[in-house]
């Protein structure tokens, strides 16, 4: 039995062989950091946000427990292009979150045994 296709052409049935960023047909990123792909209402600096590199530590943590805070709403009621620009800016802080604390505490009791 085969599984059933949405119109928008993904699987119905729930399958995880995709990421997130696969299943939005927008993603790739490309049109994100071409100005060229900015809309008249839009300019670079309110798609992309400000440069994770350039936010103290306060500022980093505060933008990505902001977007954590969202996360569920814009997953399931934001359009694909609002998907995918959370899914980068989600991206870039937290890479350069890892980028700073290399060596952050592991909690022992969030390890699985292996």
């Amino acid at each position: 039995m085969t599984g059933s296709v949405r119109e928008d052409g993904f699987p119905s049935n729930g399958s995880t062989d995709m990421s997130p960023e696969q299943r939005v047909p927008e993603w790739g990123g490309d049109h994100l950091a071409d100005p060229a792909g900015v809309g008249p209402d839009l300019d670079d600096g309110d798609l992309l946000g400000v440069d994770p590199t350039e936010l103290t530590d306060e500022d980093l943590i505060r933008e990505m427990h902001s977007l954590h805070r969202t996360r569920l709403d814009t997953l399931r009621h934001a359009a694909d292009s609002a998907l995918a620009n959370h899914l980068r800016r989600t991206a870039e802080l937290e890479t350069e979150y890892l980028a700073r604390h290399p060596g952050r505490e592991v909690d022992p009791s969030r390890l699985r045994d292996a």
